[in-house]
């Protein structure tokens, strides 16, 4: 498939007042929050940007629809340069934020026709496609009420109607569901399947990996403003060395402990974590007994152990040494 998002060299630098943040007598400070990326995402495709906060995945979003200008390199949305031409790059793209953004003086239903309006959506069309769509998000009965009276997860599926409403060829959701229920987050989830499957290309940010996990096709991990890793979720969880992960949860541990599991030929990798040991390990190495003896003859106490194949949470630290945050 063609892409429909091609981005070239993308480089974003803040200027920051250092004096007044600080309340010091400092000059300007820059900080690089997109530090040249590039990639291209499949139309047709649900593409994921990972990373901890402070990568730069909120930025290259901003960037890549209109709200933020670059300070160098390309974006182009269906050919479409975003610094160059923004006013038809917005007719093919659509945002769901982070934060909610409806307006709480219009009802529901008006939240979505304003914005087709906004777009030049015939009437007709808009007073129809607004009734689809509050059905197919099962808020039928809820359009005539006010915005701040819909719970985290109406809201959100709200904002996702509203995206909509222009019919757009790219679905931008900047960690949509962040903050809401595990059943509402099924629905969405279901939701963004049945649009990818219609032929909509989605472009997410997530810091859940098991949505990234569910619904992506291609990951980005993104850190310091930098691509570090880009493939398929399965072929990103192949970088883990060995194969299986034990992790170890300790009341405490000791530098000889450490040393001896870095010793053990079987263990590919040791990573020491607040009240935890992760090992990645070689498949088939049956350690388990002989790491419980090997903890108890340091002095150690092992609160409990789980052994698993690694994941995209293993793959993301593995590669930066962080874990995942809201």
């Amino acid at each position: 498939m063609p892409a429909i998002l091609e981005v070239k060299n993308l480089r974003k630098i803040f200027s920051i007042n250092a004096g007044r943040w600080r309340g010091k007598s400092a000059g300007p400070k820059t900080v690089t929050a997109v530090d040249g990326l590039s990639f291209a995402v499949e139309e047709g495709s649900i593409f994921g940007l990972l990373g901890p906060n402070g990568a730069g995945k909120t930025t290259t979003i901003g960037i890549v629809t209109t709200r933020i200008i670059p300070t160098e390199g390309t974006a182009l949305v269906n050919s479409i340069d975003v610094v160059r031409d923004p006013i038809r790059a917005k007719q093919i793209i659509a945002v769901v934020p982070q934060k909610m953004n409806l307006d709480r003086s219009l009802k529901v239903r008006e939240n979505l026709t304003f914005h087709a309006a906004y777009f030049g959506v015939p009437r007709k069309i808009r007073e129809e496609r607004a009734d689809e769509l509050l059905e197919w998000l099962q808020l039928k009965d809820r359009g005539n009420d006010r915005v701040d009276r819909l719970s985290g997860g109406m809201t959100q599926r709200i904002m996702i109607a509203r995206a909509l409403m222009h019919d757009p060829k790219i679905l931008f959701l900047d960690e949509a569901t962040v903050g809401l229920d595990p059943q509402s987050r099924l629905l969405i989830w279901e939701k963004i399947k049945e649009l990818n499957k219609k032929g909509l290309t989605i472009i997410l940010t997530t810091h859940y990996m098991e949505e990234a996990d569910e619904l992506c096709q291609t990951l980005a991990v993104i850190d310091h403003g930098k691509i570090i890793a880009m493939d398929t979720p399965e072929n990103l969880k192949k970088l883990i060395p060995g194969g299986e992960v034990i992790e170890m949860h300790m009341a405490s541990n000791t530098r000889q402990l450490l040393e001896t599991l870095n010793g053990i030929p079987e263990i590919q990798r040791v990573e020491p974590l607040e009240g935890m040991i992760r090992l990645y390990i070689t498949p088939g190495s049956k350690l388990l007994t002989r790491l419980v003896s090997i903890v108890e003859d340091h002095g150690c106490e092992l609160l409990d152990v789980k052994i698993s194949h690694p994941t995209l949470e293993n793959v993301f630290i593995f590669l930066t040494g962080k874990g995942l945050r809201e």
